[in-house]
C-alpha cells in the first residue's frame, strides 16, 4: 500500500515539473514574438508604414498643402506615384491654399508636407524663429515668376521702378508708362502667398499694396483668368501657369525664360519646397524621392515649366544672397 501510494506521488510531481517547464517555454515563445513585431514595424507617429522585414508594401496617407505655384507639379506627380504598383498603398491629397498656408500648417501638424516658393527662414521670424528650425527642407525644382498682362496691353516691358510705381498705385493708367490710355487694374495675391513674397522681394524690392480697386485672389489660377478677362490688368505668375491667355512682360529688357534663370541673369524665381516636420516618415519619403528621381526631374518637371534645381548655375540662399 506505501509503495503504491509512493508511486502516486511521484508520478504526480513528474507531470506538475513538467507543465512547469511548457509554460516557461511558452512564455518565452510569447516575448520574442513581441520583440519581433516591434523591430519589424514601420508604422510611425504620422500613421504611415514602411515596408518590414516581410516585405510588405508601404502604406499611409499623405497630405501636401500650400503653394499654388507648386500644385501643378505635386497634383500631377502625386497621381503616377499612386497609380505606381510599389506606392498604390499610399493616398496622397494635394491643397493649395498659399506658401504660408502651406508652412503653417505642416509646422503644426495638420499637414504631412508643406508646399512652398519661399525658406521656412522668411515665414518664421523673430519669436517664432524657432519653427522653422524644426523643419526639414527639401528643394523639388525652380520656378520662375513674371508680371503678366491683359493682351489689351501694348506695354512688353517694364522697368523695376515702373513696376513699383504700379504695385504701390503711384501709377495708374498705362500711358504713363508707355502705353495706351488705358486704366491698370491690379490683380494681386493675398500676404499668405510665397509667389506674392518672392514678386515683391525679387521684382520690385519692396512691398506692394492692397490699393482701392484692386483684386485679390489666392490661387495661381485664378489670377491668371481675370488677367485674361480684364482689360487693362496686369499680374503675376508662376512660369509654370504661363499660357497664350495673357501676355508676359520682360523684367528691365530681360525675358523670363529658363536659359536667363539658371544663369541668373533673370532674378525674379524661387525655389520650390516641400517641407516636412522632421525627417520624413517611410511613405513620405518614397514620394519625395519619386519626385527627385531623373524620370520625373527630366519629363513632368520641365514639361511643366520648372526648372530642375541641378540646372541651376546660380545658388540663393534664404536672405536671397546669389552665389555661382
Amino acid at each position: 500500500m506505501k509503495k503504491a501510494l509512493f508511486i502516486v506521488v511521484a508520478l504526480m510531481l513528474t507531470i506538475g515539473l513538467a507543465a512547469c517547464g511548457s509554460n516557461k517555454e511558452n512564455n518565452g515563445n510569447t516575448a520574442n514574438s513581441g520583440t519581433t513585431n516591434e523591430g519589424n514595424s514601420g508604422t510611425n507617429a504620422g500613421g504611415n508604414s514602411g515596408s518590414n522585414a516581410g516585405g510588405e508594401a508601404l502604406s499611409g496617407s499623405i497630405l501636401a498643402a500650400g503653394s499654388t505655384a507648386l500644385q501643378p507639379l505635386v497634383d500631377q506627380v502625386s497621381k503616377k506615384f499612386m497609380e505606381d504598383s510599389k506606392y498604390s498603398g499610399i493616398t496622397v491629397q494635394v491643397q493649395g491654399g498659399g506658401s504660408g498656408t502651406g508652412l503653417t500648417q505642416v509646422q503644426g501638424g495638420q499637414a504631412t508636407i508643406g508646399n512652398s516658393d519661399i525658406f521656412a527662414e522668411e515665414k518664421f521670424v523673430d519669436a517664432d524663429a524657432d519653427k522653422a528650425k524644426e523643419l526639414v527642407d527639401h528643394q523639388v525644382a525652380v520656378v520662375g515668376m513674371a508680371a503678366v498682362v491683359n493682351k489689351s496691353v501694348t506695354v512688353d516691358n517694364l522697368t523695376k521702378q515702373q513696376l513699383v510705381d504700379i504695385f504701390t498705385g503711384k501709377v495708374t493708367n498705362w500711358k504713363d508708362v508707355g502705353g495706351e490710355d488705358e486704366k491698370i487694374t491690379i490683380i494681386n495675391r493675398p500676404s499668405s502667398s510665397g509667389t506674392r513674397k518672392t514678386f515683391e522681394k525679387y521684382a520690385l524690392g519692396t512691398a506692394s499694396q492692397d490699393i482701392p480697386g484692386s483684386i485679390q485672389e489666392d490661387a495661381s489660377g485664378t489670377v491668371k483668368k481675370y488677367v485674361t478677362d480684364t482689360p487693362g490688368a496686369i499680374g503675376y505668375l508662376a512660369l509654370s501657369y504661363l499660357d497664350d491667355t495673357v501676355k508676359t512682360v520682360k523684367y528691365e529688357g530681360v525675358e523670363a525664360k529658363e536659359d536667363n534663370i539658371v544663369n541668373g541673369t533673370y532674378p525674379v524665381w524661387a525655389y520650390e519646397h516641400m517641407y516636412t516636420k522632421g525627417e520624413p516618415d517611410a511613405a513620405t519619403k518614397a514620394l519625395l524621392d519619386y519626385i527627385m528621381s531623373d524620370e520625373v526631374q527630366n519629363a513632368d518637371v520641365v514639361e511643366l515649366g520648372y526648372i530642375p534645381v541641378t540646372k541651376m548655375q546660380v545658388k540663393r540662399d534664404a536672405a536671397g544672397n546669389v552665389t555661382k
